[in-house]
């Protein structure tokens, strides 16, 4: 079951990819961000499928995948972001934590390949709370990449608790360790779903033209 939820999973991303970058040269710098990140996502996925296939250690790409989700979503909030208080906390908390992961990794650089928690809290809650500052901006303001966001929030605090969760119950069984990997991947087809919908919502003729809000 497991196997098939992440080609499930998998299976969207490249969908949502080809999506985006059919609309890519017609779209604004932020989608053209938007659609460099899902690039970036499927690659770092298929690379680790591949990893996987030849039993090879792939823990090392997690980091570029916590990293460069946290870099280009920043920069995605960055432009979405309307005014300047708000852009300077976002630059601020990115350095922030940039500084404090470049902290961590110089003190202990062992960390590089293990499964690091402190990096995934870092990244995914400052891409939560950009993200949340949009959100909060969409209550008055016009709602751009309105299901992306939500969909951000959702994904990245559900896998965030199931790896803290994954990391806690390390002496349990395997089955309820294994249980909380294909909750994420559940959570990664819903994520990409999301991606999909705010396609079909707001990037193609039919659903522009019969928009909620």
């Amino acid at each position: 079951m497991y196997d098939s939820l992440v080609y499930i999973g998998y299976f969207l991303s490249f969908i949502n990819l080809v999506l985006y970058i059919k609309s890519y040269s017609s779209q604004d710098k932020t989608f053209n961000v938007f659609t460099l990140y899902l690039g970036i996502v499927f690659c770092i996925q298929m690379i680790s499928s591949i990893y996987v296939y030849f039993s090879v250690n792939n823990l090392f790409l997690s980091h570029f995948y916590f990293v460069g989700q946290l870099v280009i979503l920043s920069f995605f909030y960055y432009l979405l972001l309307k005014t300047i208080m708000q852009k300077r906390f976002l630059k601020f908390a990115f350095v922030l934590g940039i500084l404090a992961l470049s902290i961590h990794y110089f003190l202990d650089p062992s960390q590089f390949f293990k499964f690091n928690l402190f990096e995934i809290a870092v990244t995914s809650l400052l891409v939560v709370v950009f993200a949340m500052m949009h959100l909060y901006n969409m209550l008055v303001e016009e709602k751009e990449f309105y299901y992306v966001t939500v969909g951000i929030i959702i994904y990245l605090l559900g896998s965030t608790v199931l790896f803290f969760v994954g990391n806690l119950t390390v002496g349990l069984s395997s089955e309820f360790k294994f249980l909380t990997w294909t909750l994420n991947a559940v959570l990664i087809i819903v994520y990409q779903l999301f991606i999909l919908f705010e396609y079909r919502k707001s990037f193609t003729k039919v659903g522009s033209k019969n928009k909620l809000y």
